[in-house]
């Protein structure tokens, strides 16, 4: 099987209705009609209704899913090193201007004292929603290809990156990008940490935009993913467009046509695969 493309990644959130209003007004997504969940998509998350609504933003999206009964909540103390954090980097080429709108909404942030100054000319923001999840906003230098996108990467936390590696190599055919190992007073503003050493290594499928970034925290060390069911707010998925299904993975049959299975990687982050119809 190999990973076609990240196709979108999926948050969770308490009300589709505010949370739409929030990508939109908030950080300039266009909203689609929400939608009812095949049944049979939802019965497989464990939801007896799940309803839906795509956000684009440029060339790339988010899916926002609501589950009925709703999950619990977001972890009140999260940290950017806990094993269950995974964030979406939103381009903008004026990070100011985006953290200005941004300001008049309301949100946490992550990031100590506004947008930091990172290596390579890179600024860059965190943040989380009203709902509890992370993002950033990122800016990239004006001759870098990547100021075209509109969402650049999806980044988790794990605990080990050679085992995340190998993962996503045998299961999806990822390949490795780059690697790095940032830190310094940026990082840990960044981040809201201390003493920060952080690999980060991308990870690209076929398509490379948006791609998958993990980040293993050798200092200071996260906290172990908690066991959460697919409705809970943290329980963000990754979504891949596969060429086909492993005849190991138990799949169910959309109305449409499409195939879909729910696997989890080494740390507990839920992907689903699409093989479509």
């Amino acid at each position: 099987m190999t990973a076609l493309r990240l196709d979108r990644v999926s948050l969770n959130v308490a009300d589709l209705a505010a949370a739409r209003t929030f990508y939109a007004d908030a950080l300039g997504f266009e909203a689609t009609p929400a939608v009812d969940a095949d049944p049979r998509l939802a019965d497989l998350l464990g939801a007896r209704k799940l309803s839906m609504t795509l956000m684009r933003r440029g060339r790339q999206q988010l899916e926002l899913a609501m589950f009925d009964p709703p999950g619990a909540s977001y972890p009140a103390d999260s940290r950017s090193n806990d094993l269950w954090f995974q964030h979406c980097a939103l381009v903008t080429d004026d990070i100011e201007t985006a953290y200005g709108r941004l300001c008049r909404f309301p949100f946490t942030p992550i990031s100590r004292e506004g947008p930091q100054a990172l290596l390579g000319g890179i600024i860059a923001f965190k943040f989380r929603d009203p709902d509890g999840h992370p993002l950033e906003l990122i800016e990239f230098p004006r001759a870098d290809p990547r100021t075209e996108a509109g969402i650049d990467h999806s980044a988790i936390s794990v605990a080990d990156p050679d085992r995340s590696i190998a993962f996503y190599s045998a299961r999806l055919g990822l390949s490795v990008q780059s690697r790095q190992v940032n830190g310094g007073p940026s990082q840990d503003a960044l981040d809201d940490l201390d003493d920060v050493a952080v690999d980060v290594v991308s990870l690209a499928a076929k398509s490379p935009v948006p791609h998958v970034e993990l980040l293993g925290y050798r200092t200071p060390r996260g906290r172990a993913s908690p066991i959460a069911y697919p409705s809970a707010i943290s329980a963000s998925r990754l979504v891949f467009a596969t060429d086909a299904l492993d005849s190991c993975d138990s799949a169910i049959i959309l109305a449409d046509g499409a195939r879909v299975s729910l696997i989890q990687d080494p740390d507990g982050h839920a992907l689903l695969l699409e093989q479509s119809g």
